[in-house]
């Protein structure tokens, strides 16, 4: 299913998959692992695009994705900024 569609399906899909990662960093994987597994480096975004630059479809939808994976990275670190805090606290 392209990811456009879905977000149109599901427009609560990057709070979804954020927090399944969220869910691995409270059982204990690290926060930083789980970053590099949802980021998309922004030199790998320019290389695909330049590898496609003639394909328009194509890098509409790569940037989609990007713009996806930078959404589910932002909650994410929301998520765990928020759990570090409340661990301050108690």
């Amino acid at each position: 299913m392209p990811l456009a569609l879905f977000e149109e399906i599901d427009p609560q899909a990057p709070q979804r998959e954020a927090a399944l990662f969220y869910g691995l960093f409270l059982r204990g994987h690290s926060a930083e692992t789980l970053r590099r597994d949802i980021d998309v480096p922004k030199h790998l975004q320019d290389k695909l695009l330049k590898r496609h630059r003639n394909e328009l479809a194509v890098q509409a939808r790569l940037q989609r994705a990007y713009t996806y994976r930078k959404q589910v990275l932002a909650i994410f670190d929301e998520l765990v900024t928020r759990e570090r805090m409340r661990e301050r606290v108690h």
